[in-house]
């Protein structure tokens, strides 16, 4: 008993010694965040300052590496970083060796010639006033065909065919008996001879048969019209009956030349003008032709309209069917724009397409991503409706460089446009609302001057441009956004009517600027520039917002007090879409004051 309690004290001995030897050398060991400086272990995320992207679907954006799920390629980092927290993802920033990489250059927006050249495409066709159809002109047998095959060639008056025709037969004796008794019965012999012509057998014939006294079973068929054969319908054998079609014929000396010309094309075209055009059969050679005629209907499904040229072909090179590609010189109207941008800046993507501007003024290397509206094609330029400025310096090469190194660094580019506001409307519908902004800049203007008795009229005027907007121009979901605003802009100016209290109107201004806003953002204005302005310090620091026609700040909330407090925060340009942000655009804190 007593070495069984002497082993339990040795063994509990050992056990004490263990533990207390762990703990004191856990108690030395240093810590890792008291290891020597340099030495430091990083705790973080290296790549939390990443996103990783695919290089064929960009769309795909992930925060840490993996395999695209889409086509399973690695993916690739891609900073996320930008030079601003706020920075406008609509702007790409490049350093200076990768724009020498990319080989960018850049020029100014400027005017163009008022005269240039359309390029456009089309075909030949055959001159349809040169068609013509040879019938039977009496009922009868296919005894013989002279013209075997279509792309033949004929002569006017040449035979065709041979007819072997009974009622002709008992037509020609008639004539024979009647003629023995002309003198008797000379109204029988004129109606003999007159069912002859009528079966448009000539004088001639009629005379031989007269002469000979002998009746023909056979009559040949004649062309009236020189020209090629394209089609032949009956062959030996075939029985036919009086109008029957027996060739088609379509003389190719003449033809036309349907080019196709677009909507925008269309105010350049003219009667008269002369195309030059080639065919891609005959290379080397170019020809002439006039335009005689300008499609007023629009294809619904190609929205082209075709424009018809004429031109000689006596040699019968051009041949119905051929590509041909034409060009018409052109003079800019009146009412046209005189803006052009070399065809290397666009990124084409139909009537609205993409173009770099260039951000002055920048640390480092910037281009704004901008959709215009361009119009016709004048040479190797092509015509600015909406969307830039003169003076505005554009990516002229190197435009497909700096929009794929945007799109995988996460901005917008042509493939991961924004998702846009802006409703499509028609023209007049926007001009009309464009004078309902024209009578709401009056109005601010009156406010501005702290004219309460000026501002009551401006508002009966702004009543009046808005019932005369028509209605029935829009539909669908345009109808109900608009009628939706109108409910809105009809509270708005019954409370600007009922008050006479300069401080009420310009509260009460805050929310018709609000929604004014929210419907230049949805349909856009006829107009090349407006301005979206902020003041911070109105309705006691809550700030509010109006619509200018100027750049220039004057402050329809203090007048003459603080005239200067504003600044343009957001400009809309005419045919440019605003790019829609979280929440309702249109609503405005200074919507809401109570006072």
């Amino acid at each position: 008993m007593n070495e069984i309690l002497k082993n339990r004290k040795v063994l509990l001995t050992i056990l004490i010694a263990l533990v207390l030897g762990g703990l004191i050398g856990w108690l030395v060991k240093p810590s890792p965040t008291r290891q020597k400086k340099g030495t430091a272990v990083h705790l973080h995320d290296e790549t939390s300052d990443e996103v990783w992207t695919c290089s064929m679907h960009p769309q795909i954006r992930q925060s840490e590496p993996g395999q695209c799920p889409i086509c399973g390629m690695d993916l690739i980092p891609v900073s996320s970083k930008r030079s601003a927290p706020d920075a406008n993802p609509m702007v790409h920033e490049m350093t200076p060796e990768a724009v020498a990489l990319a080989n960018i250059h850049t020029s100014r927006v400027t005017g163009v010639s008022p005269e240039g050249e359309l390029f456009l495409t089309g075909k030949v066709k055959a001159d349809e006033r040169q068609l013509a159809s040879v019938t039977a002109k009496f009922p009868g047998r296919i005894e013989q065909l002279y013209i075997n095959f279509t792309g033949q060639v004929v002569r006017q008056g040449e035979r065709l065919a041979a007819i072997y025709s009974p009622e002709l037969v008992t037509a020609q004796k008639e004539l024979l008996e009647a003629a023995s008794s002309r003198e008797t019965y000379p109204e029988l012999y004129a109606a003999a001879r007159e069912k002859l012509r009528l079966w448009k057998l000539t004088d001639s014939q009629i005379a031989e048969i007269e002469n000979t006294g002998s009746v023909r079973d056979q009559f040949n068929v004649l062309t009236d019209k020189s020209g090629i054969v394209t089609q032949r319908n009956v062959s030996v054998g075939d029985y036919v009956s009086t109008g029957s079609i027996l060739f088609d014929v379509v003389d190719l000396s003449s033809v036309w030349i349907m080019i196709d010309a677009y909507e925008s094309d269309l105010p350049f075209i003219k009667t008269g003008d002369e195309v030059s055009f080639t065919a891609a059969g005959i290379p080397g050679q170019t020809f002439k032709a006039k335009v005689t005629y300008i499609d007023p209907m629009i294809n619904p499904n190609t929205r082209v309209a075709s424009v018809r040229a004429e031109t000689l072909n006596k040699n019968g090179e051009l041949k119905p069917e051929m590509f041909v590609n034409a060009r018409i010189r052109t003079t800019l109207g009146k009412n046209q724009s005189s803006l052009a941008i070399p065809r290397t800046a666009l990124l084409w993507s139909g009537k609205r397409s993409i173009v770099y501007v260039k951000v002055q003024d920048s640390e480092f290397p910037a281009y704004e991503m901008r959709e215009i509206t361009i119009g016709s094609r004048m040479g190797e330029m092509y015509l600015v409706e909406a969307g830039l400025e003169a003076g505005e310096e554009i990516v002229t090469n190197g435009v497909f460089a700096i929009d794929a190194a945007a799109q995988l660094s996460g901005n917008y580019s042509m493939l991961n446009r924004p998702e846009t506001k802006t409703m499509e409307v028609p023209q007049v519908f926007r001009e009309q609302i464009t004078g309902v902004a024209d009578a709401y800049f009056d109005l601010k203007n009156a406010l501005v001057d702290s004219d309460v008795s000026l501002t009551k009229k401006k508002v009966k005027e702004l009543r009046n441009e808005l019932s005369g907007v028509d209605m029935l121009t829009i539909e669908g979901q345009v109808h109900d956004r608009w009628m939706a605003l109108r409910e809105q802009f009809d509270n708005d100016l019954d409370r600007l009517t009922e008050t006479d209290d300069l401080l009420t109107l310009r509260d009460n201004f805050a929310r018709l600027s609000g929604n004014i806003l929210e419907m230049v953002e949805l349909f856009g204005l006829e107009k090349e520039k407006v301005y979206k302005i902020f003041c911070p310090m109105a309705f006691d620091n809550k700030g509010a917002y109006w619509l200018s026609e100027t750049n220039d700040i004057r402050n329809p909330y203090f007048g003459e007090s603080m005239l200067k407090c504003g600044e343009v925060i957001e400009t809309y340009r005419k045919g440019h879409h605003v790019i829609k942000k979280d929440g309702p655009a249109g609503v405005q804190p200074a919507a809401s004051h109570n006072h």
